[in-house]
């Protein structure tokens, strides 16, 4: 099979790109406030599913590489918000916790969702198409792995 080369505002990967831009502008908005980027909302949301995790849970969690996930958690704990603590039976792995301070934004995190659903709403996304947009994107990433 031939496939011509696409335009622009034809490449699927443009689009996902434009769409991921967007809607962490969206996020931001809300994340200023709490004093996190987008990156961070994704670990503290990682942490609050199950806390005392090794950092390679988080990135594969994230799909990211530790040596991206590493500064960034280096940052949350300086704000306060976790620890790296090294792994008594393997000192080369590192177990990241939420502090007390991080544990208390439980809330705020869960409503960061809340608050972007209701703002994507307002932008006449409909819920259904925005679910139906989440399993096409899930099962593209799926066989894209």
């Amino acid at each position: 099979m031939v496939i011509a080369p696409q335009q622009l505002d034809d490449e699927v990967s443009f689009k996902l790109y434009t769409l991921n831009r967007l809607i962490q502008q969206t996020y931001q908005a809300f994340l200023l406030p709490l004093n996190l980027t987008y990156p961070q909302y994704l670990v503290m949301k990682v942490l609050m599913e199950k806390d005392n995790v090794p950092v390679h849970v988080i990135s594969s969690r994230l799909m990211l590489e530790s040596n991206t996930v590493t500064p960034l958690l280096q940052r949350m704990e300086k704000q306060g918000l976790l620890t790296r603590a090294l792994k008594c039976e393997d000192q080369r792995q590192r177990i990241i916790s939420l502090t007390c301070q991080g544990k208390d934004m439980r809330h705020d995190i869960e409503q960061v969702s809340v608050l972007v659903a209701s703002s994507l709403a307002e932008m006449e996304m409909d819920c259904t198409l925005a679910n139906g947009l989440g399993g096409l994107l899930s099962e593209f990433i799926k066989r894209i792995q």
